[in-house]
């Protein structure tokens, strides 16, 4: 348990008020202050999401001198990611039952443990455990920068903020395979590097968190229950599901004993965790909260652009280098323009939701785009220009910043602030997941169609198994090869952004459903201090929160005042034991 105030924090206490009061812990930080504490937050994500995707341009040089195979290939870039996607939804609940902060360094110090291990690995077994270690610190950093940020920060300022973390977000996941492929090229460097890069990086960030970070302690509570059975079988279920989607129609068939088998495992492990969840006081991810009209849409949305974040720029980088010939490293400077677009809209987007407090226009407009986007590149060949393929990009990135962090803003605004925390790791977990099984069922399409048009060369091009296995060398084709695989996986590429394209108009279509309910202004440190303050009605809200599922009013639309006070009660931050919330502009 931490203290109310880390001594080399920034001072939040209020002086009029008795230590450890609802106004000591609570009262707004300043712009200052924030940006102090979040500072740390963003180098540790950077690093982080970095981490997942800067082995990819550097496994063709790691595997050989570690001695691997190629079936070893595919388990290096997915054990990190599975251990990530697995591990959100805990992390989120762990997150509303004890110290946030002591969660955040724990997390950072699995991430630096495993990113340490893994450069130091002598055989690609210990880099696959170090991989996982690093995997399970990213899925806390994943979920709890965005809880701390809501702690913080009330719903009508986190736009500003939430714009610049999508941004991380995006910037992270495109640079990693550029930044690795310049580090494996460096020869007083190499591929150990693209582990190590990030070990600094983190104990900067630890330090600048344990001096800057301030949050109010968890409250202590006679009896707190820990659904670790649900979890286990939830993180079970998954981690099977994702294991299936990344060796199907690579290891295996689609269609085949092995898919049998994985994913009626799969099947019943999750209807095992859903029965045990519904008995729970404490469960990972509440059964309840999908009776919350915004949180559902959100996740089925939120889940719907992961598949536009991770396939545009995993089909589009194989499409620079086979399609138009170009080095990775040339590929990776190429998807600028699609992290100029995702970089531009959130931040300038996340501004405007602050100043105005309308945020719901920006969602809708965002899906129109990714629409757009994705239907522009289904049109691509092997002659289109770069420079079109550079504003087809932009328009994609724009409409994918638009939607990203604001979904997740729009979820957090409509739940009690004790369900802050699994909240968001829930609607981040389906966008994990999401991504994955879009990346997968996408790549699985892509390799399809490239065997049928390359049939005429009678199996001399290797197709891409699940989007993952290594392309075309055209350079070391013959000439009258060339033309036939540039063509073919420039109309493969373009035939999965047609079939992209109406998953992105059923996320539009979901977004127009989604509630506009005006942003809190109260932070959730404060609105979670009301919320357990008896003078303001908190008592009744706690059987509340554990009991969701016998209470189907408590997160529908006509919901508790004493929770959503702050719309329909005026004077809500003047009350006793909460202190007040002026926007900080």
């Amino acid at each position: 348990m931490s203290a109310p105030a880390d001594p080399a924090g920034p001072p939040t206490a209020t002086t009029d008020s008795p230590p450890g009061t609802a106004a000591d812990i609570t009262a707004p930080m300043s712009r200052r202050q924030v940006l102090q504490a979040l500072s740390g937050l963003f180098m540790g994500m950077f690093v982080a999401i970095l981490a997942a995707t800067v082995v990819a341009n550097a496994l063709p040089t790691i595997i050989p001198e570690l001695g691997g195979s190629q079936s070893v290939y595919t388990w290096i870039v997915t054990a990190e990611l599975l251990a990530m996607t697995a591990t959100v939804p805990l992390w989120g609940k762990l997150a509303d039952l004890a110290d946030q902060k002591l969660l955040i360094q724990l997390s950072f110090g699995l991430f630096l443990v495993g990113s340490v291990l893994a450069g130091a690995s002598q055989d690609t077994t210990m880099l696959i455990v170090a991989r996982v270690l690093q995997g399970a610190g990213a899925g806390g950093l994943t979920a709890l920068v965005q809880i701390v940020m809501a702690a913080m920060i009330p719903p009508r300022e986190l736009g500003r903020y939430a714009g610049v973390f999508g941004a991380i977000f995006a910037v992270g996941t495109v640079a990693g395979p550029l930044i690795g492929g310049v580090l494996v090229d460096t020869s007083w460097l190499g591929w150990r590097w693209c582990f190590f890069l990030g070990v600094p990086f983190t104990l900067v960030a630890m330090l600048l968190i344990q001096r800057t970070l301030t949050l109010p302690p968890v409250q202590r509570r006679e009896r707190v229950h820990v659904d670790w059975l649900g979890a286990l079988l939830l993180t079970a279920g998954v981690s099977t599901l994702l294991i299936w989607v990344t060796l199907a129609g690579n290891s295996f068939d689609w269609l085949s004993a092995q898919t049998a088998l994985m994913v009626g495992g799969a099947i019943v492990l999750l209807v095992l965790a859903v029965v045990v969840e519904a008995r729970s006081p404490e469960p990972v991810i509440p059964l309840g909260l999908f009776r919350n009209r915004t949180v559902t849409l959100a996740i089925v949305a939120s889940a719907l652009v992961g598949i536009a974040m991770f396939g545009g720029t995993v089909f589009l980088s194989q499409y620079f280098q086979v399609a138009l010939g170009y080095s990775p490293t040339r590929a990776g400077l190429l998807s600028l323009p699609l992290v100029a677009g995702l970089l531009v809209s959130s931040t300038v987007v996340g501004g405007l939701i602050t100043r105005n407090g309308l945020w719901k226009r920006w969602l809708v407009l965002g899906g129109v785009l990714m629409v757009a986007g994705f239907g522009l590149l289904a049109t691509i060949d092997a002659a289109t220009s770069t420079w079109l393929l550079g504003a087809y990009m932009v328009v994609l990135g724009a409409g994918v910043g638009m939607l990203m962090q604001n979904l997740v803003l729009a979820a957090q605004n409509d739940v009690a602030a004790a369900e802050l925390g699994t909240t968001t790791s829930t609607v981040s977990f389906f966008r994990s997941l999401g991504g994955t099984i879009g990346v997968s069922v996408l790549g699985a399409i892509l390799a399809a169609r490239v065997a049928d048009g390359l049939g005429a060369l009678g199996g001399g091009a290797p197709a891409p198994g699940g989007g993952e296995a290594a392309a075309p060398d055209v350079s070391a084709l013959p000439p009258e090869v060339v033309a036939l695989v540039q063509g073919t996986y420039a109309d493969a590429t373009a035939e999965l952004f047609l079939v992209a394209t109406p998953l992105a108009a059923l996320a539009l279509l979901v977004v127009l459903f989604i509630p506009e309910k005006p942003l809190k202004t109260t932070s959730g440190s404060q609105r979670l201090a009301e919320e357990q303050d008896p003078a303001r009605g908190g008592e009744e809200q706690a059987p509340a929160r554990s009991g969701e599922e016998q209470d189907p009013a408590r997160s529908g639309e006509e919901q508790d005042p004493a929770r959503s006070g702050e719309e329909q009660d005026p004077a809500r931050g003047g009350g006793e034991g909460s202190a007040p919330a002026p926007l900080a502009h």
